[in-house]
């Protein structure tokens, strides 16, 4: 476990480097309308960033963008929340649960859609099935949506197990040295922990969750960098068209964000529906999150959850639909 602890140390304090670097560059970079320092996910959910850096397509349209990498969207919206970057990526079960403490936020598109979501057991360890997960530890990034699919797969089969906060970074650490019995996990971890278990990993999947990719921003921003928003989208939505047709060079770009292998790559990608977005039935998915992490006591009982509708703004997408 100590090297288990000490990843989980580096990570926090990485992440803590992170956010003193931007507090410091946040006051230059608010006065200009044109620059954006978005905090990204390093996670293939949210690879029209990569893509569109790449391609030139933040210049083609007009806005200037600086990409700041985060483990999770937990880290990343906290970022958001403290105003020290203008637009961040969350999965839909972190953003829930932010929305309920950080009201002056906005879900200003939903880029993807996965239904990939598995945990990742070991075969040696006695693991076949979900059942066999019962009285096991599975280390997970907790406040994630990967903890809420493993802990939602769980309850639906009426498994008691033990999740057990593992740094996204430490996943792969954890998993191989059998720090714990199994992991949920997103991507690229996921991938990277089933090639390095090789024919020991088991993959166990459950329920129906399908991880909607956000992009939130404050509304401050969505107020004083409009133009530049609907400029990111732009260069975004093409960014998509690349990934939709899976290119040689959209691949090589999210390679190089990632540290997957293209080959990884060229199977993960299709999973993911990377269509620009923000249907108006996201509100009522956000609701029963939110229901779910007050029940699981991740939101405390006291708050009152938002109205999520009114917290959706669609200005910005090239298309809605």
């Amino acid at each position: 476990m100590k090297t288990l602890t000490n990843r989980l140390l580096t990570a926090v304090l990485t992440v803590t480097a992170i956010a003193t670097t931007l507090a410091a560059c946040a006051t230059s970079d608010g006065s200009d309308a044109n620059t954006l320092t978005v905090a990204f996910v390093v996670d293939p959910s949210w690879a029209q960033i990569p893509v569109a850096q790449q391609d030139g397509l933040f210049e083609k349209h007009g806005v200037h963008v600086k990409v700041v990498n985060f483990p999770s969207g937990v880290e990343a919206l906290q970022a958001l929340a403290a105003h020290q970057v203008d637009v961040a990526t969350a999965a839909d079960v972190p953003a829930a649960a932010t929305l309920t403490r950080s009201p002056s936020l906005r879900v200003v598109a939903d880029g993807s859609r996965w239904q990939g979501s598995r945990i990742v057991a070991r075969r040696s360890a006695g693991i076949t099935s979900l059942e066999s997960l019962s009285g096991r530890s599975i280390g997970t990034p907790l406040g994630t949506s990967a903890a809420y699919f493993a802990a939602k797969a769980l309850s639906d089969k009426g498994i008691e197990a033990d999740l057990v906060q593992v740094a996204p970074q430490a996943t792969l650490t954890a998993a191989t040295q059998h720090n714990v019995d199994a992991v949920s996990i997103f991507q690229p971890y996921q991938a990277q922990v089933i090639a390095a278990l090789g024919d020991d990993a088991v993959q166990l999947p459950g329920g129906s969750y399908n991880q909607h990719s956000l992009y939130l921003a404050s509304d401050t921003v969505v107020a004083q960098k409009s133009a530049s928003l609907s400029a990111f989208f732009a260069a975004l939505n093409e960014a998509s068209t690349a990934l939709s047709t899976h290119a040689d060079s959209a691949i090589a770009a999210i390679a190089a964000a990632t540290q997957l292998a293209p080959s990884l790559l060229q199977k993960i990608l299709p999973e993911f529906d990377y269509t620009i977005q923000l249907q108006p039935d996201l509100a009522a998915n956000l609701m029963s999150l939110g229901t779910w992490a007050k029940a699981q006591g991740k939101i405390d009982q006291s708050t009152q959850l938002p109205n999520y509708d009114s917290l959706l703004v669609t200005t910005f997408l090239p298309h809605v639909g």
